[in-house]
């Protein structure tokens, strides 16, 4: 298998926990300063290929890669001739050949992106996939960094669907000392087992802890962070006519979040307001949701510049 580094970021599981918070400390480094580089991406071109929709994330890494000097060029679902029958690695041969990375959402699986990789030994960093948001999960990290200044020991609390940015959130918590995450999802709707059992398996390892309950009756009593998504993933389609019901119980209000009087409230975005999470809870003293998508532009940065500048990642030590 490909290192980590040559394939660019498929997945945080493949990251080592040294790699990991250093992308995150250099996020919060450069949410505070967007200035402090040296353009490393200077006369380096980065296809941004994006074949469902997006708007955090699509900004972010089309702005990231002029901030830091290079040149994106862009692809919507139909530019390519994958729409027209082209195999994913055919394409990857190509864009190899003339690209220096590549930024992808695709509506394929991950693997897609990996056969992509390694056809054209091209950096391919997943910009989101059916079975994980890794960027995302900087992001949130690089969130929580910033709320609480130490990530270590912290408790976050997951209510939702087990979707793509659950999956990312277990691997990134698992690899942070002292930390646990429960993950609150309606029976049918949780993490992928295979995810839940490696990112506890490697909590466990770090003295930190990876759960998934069904019931609001088993949610924690202290929690540092209550985090939420939209219950209708991006481009998924839910068999059952009545899952809405089922969702219900896990809805953030200012009632529910009043169990954890300390907890700061975070969410992806985009909110549906009323399904998921109450306007007075998103919008609200307690939301850093705003800032959390704010910081989706630093942690790309931080991202392209370890992946296509080649610049690792240094977690500071405080």
């Amino acid at each position: 298998m490909m290192s980590t580094e040559a394939r660019g970021l498929l997945t945080l599981s493949e990251l080592t926990r040294e790699e990991l918070q250093g992308l995150v400390a250099r996020s919060r480094e450069l949410f505070l300063d967007r200035t402090a580089h040296d353009r490393p991406l200077r006369d380096k071109l980065v296809g941004v290929l994006f074949a469902k929709t997006s708007t955090r994330t699509r900004t972010a890494f089309t702005s990231g890669v002029v901030r830091l000097g290079g040149f994106p060029i862009t692809y919507g679902p139909n530019d390519l001739q994958t729409a027209t029958g082209e195999s994913v690695r055919d394409t990857g041969r190509i864009l190899g050949s003339m690209l220096d990375a590549l930024v992808a959402r695709t509506s394929g699986p991950l693997e897609d992106l990996r056969e992509m990789a390694d056809a054209g030994r091209l950096p391919v960093i997943n910009a989101m996939a059916a079975e994980e948001h890794p960027t995302q999960g900087v992001c949130d990290l690089a969130t929580m960094l910033l709320q609480f200044g130490s990530l270590e020991g912290i408790s976050v609390l997951y209510l939702g669907e087990g979707n793509n940015t659950a999956s990312a959130l277990a691997h990134g918590i698992s690899h942070i000392p002292r930390c646990h995450i429960t993950f609150a999802t309606p029976a049918g709707y949780g993490l992928d087992p295979q995810v839940l059992d490696a990112a506890a398996k490697r909590a466990a390892e770090a003295g930190s802890g990876v759960r998934e309950v069904h019931d609001t009756d088993d949610l924690p009593s202290d929690v540092d962070v209550v985090y939420t998504t939209r219950w209708q993933t991006t481009g998924t389609v839910k068999a059952d006519p009545d899952w809405r019901e089922r969702f219900r119980p896990f809805h953030i209000d200012e009632r529910l979040l009043a169990r954890w009087p300390e907890a700061t409230f975070m969410h992806d975005l985009p909110a549906h307001r009323g399904e998921e999470v109450s306007g007075a809870v998103l919008d609200g003293p307690r939301s850093i949701a705003w800032q959390q998508a704010e910081m989706k532009l630093t942690s790309a940065m931080a991202v392209l510049e370890w992946v296509v500048g080649g610049k690792a990642p240094q977690a500071k030590r405080s």
